[in-house]
This record gives structure tokens, C-alpha cells and sequence, in this order.
């Protein structure tokens, strides 16, 4: 008896021991757990989701490296963005953003890295073969004209420009000098309802923190154009 007594003794130490050693474990575990969860919200826009600069210049890399000459970087402007605002108050606004954001994650597929640059400003790369450039830039735009709706039942009629930057095109597969070429060629396209493929032109064009020169704001070191 005195046998089975010592031998449940040493099982309920055993237990015990094991019990507390798990409790360190497990606030251990909620800690990183909650820590990884407020990490990633600090990676992502609270208003779109969309991934911050930073995330996305990572993720970005990411994917020209993966895809090489078969991607594309893809600048996403919204016009008249400041009329909105004017016109149907900072939520329709926010709603708008929202909306674009949505568009952009649905048209550029789970495995694209998407960022909100600041303010109305987007960006994508994704892969993109030369063979599919075109007609995926022209289903963009279609979505990006689709007028969005309000809670209140409102419409409102939304349009946004677009430039398109590929490595085999300019021979480079430097994310800032893609983005560069991008963005002049989303200045030339401006309110025209297409997008524009960059080419060495636009390459070569003088730029200011990373917009294209002439573009306002461009003077000032950090703000969005």
C-alpha cells in the first residue's frame, strides 16, 4: 500500500511540476501571439489594410526577385480625390479609399504586394507577363471608374490614373528606378482614362523624391504628390 501511495505521490508531483512550468509557457505564448498581431497591424494602413510603405518596399523586393522580367510595378493616383472630399464630406472620402483598396487587392490576386503610399496614392507589383500587360492594365482601369456607393445611398462617380513600369522594358529591376518610370508615366496619362506603360523616356526623366518633376509637391522632401 505504502508502495502505491509514494508512486501516486510522484505522479501528482510530477503533474504539479509540469503544470507550473507550462503556466510561464503560456503567458509566454499570449505574449507573442498578441505581439505578432500588433506588429502586423503597425505593417498595414488601419484605413485600407493595404500594407504601409515600408511593408510593401519589402514585399515588393520580394516579388521582383521571385518573378524577375515577368513583373510589373504598377502606380495607382486617384483623380479628383479633393473634390470628393469637398463635395460629400472626409467619410465618403475614407469610403472611396476603401473601395480602391478593395479593387486593387481583387485585381492584383493574393501573392501581390500592395501598399497605400499616402494619401490617394497606391501601389502594386505583381506578376505580370508581357503577353497579359495590356489587357490586365485595362481591366484595372475599368474597375477603378466603377462609381462607388455610399452607406447613405449616395453614388459617387470615381476615376484614378495609372503607370506601369516592367524590368525587361527598362532594363532594370531597381524597385525606386521602376517606380520613378511609373509614376512619369502615370503624370502623362493623368486624367486621360488609360494607362501608360513606361518606356526609357520615362525613364530617364527628372524626378524628385521618387515623383516625377513638375508634380505638385515634388519641392518638398516627404510629402506625397
Amino acid at each position: 500500500m505504502d508502495s502505491v501511495l509514494r508512486a501516486q505521490t510522484r505522479i501528482g508531483q510530477r503533474a504539479l511540476l509540469l503544470t507550473t512550468a507550462a503556466v510561464p509557457l503560456t503567458g509566454w505564448t499570449v505574449h507573442a501571439v498578441t505581439l505578432h498581431r500588433r506588429l502586423a497591424a503597425s505593417r498595414r494602413d488601419p484605413l485600407t489594410g493595404l500594407l504601409r510603405r515600408d511593408a510593401y518596399t519589402t514585399q515588393a523586393r520580394q516579388v521582383l526577385r521571385r518573378h524577375g522580367d515577368a513583373t510589373a510595378v504598377v502606380l495607382v493616383d486617384q483623380d479628383h480625390f479633393k473634390a470628393i472630399n469637398d463635395t460629400f464630406g472626409h467619410a465618403a472620402g475614407d469610403t472611396v479609399l476603401a473601395a480602391t483598396a478593395a479593387r486593387l487587392t481583387a485585381w492584383a490576386g493574393p501573392h501581390a504586394a500592395i501598399g497605400r503610399l499616402g494619401g490617394d496614392e497606391f501601389a502594386i507589383v505583381l506578376e505580370a507577363p508581357r503577353g497579359r500587360r495590356e489587357d490586365r492594365l485595362a481591366q484595372l482601369m475599368r474597375m477603378l471608374h466603377t462609381p462607388v456607393h455610399l452607406d447613405d445611398g449616395q453614388t459617387v462617380d470615381v476615376a484614378a490614373s495609372v503607370g506601369a513600369a516592367t524590368p525587361d522594358i527598362l532594363n532594370t529591376r531597381d524597385l525606386s528606378l521602376l517606380q520613378q518610370a511609373a509614376d512619369a508615366a502615370l503624370y502623362n496619362g493623368k486624367h486621360s482614362g488609360h494607362a501608360v506603360l513606361a518606356d526609357a523616356r520615362h525613364a530617364t526623366h527628372p524626378s524628385i523624391n521618387g515623383r516625377r518633376a513638375g508634380r505638385p509637391g515634388t519641392g518638398i522632401w516627404g510629402r506625397a504628390a
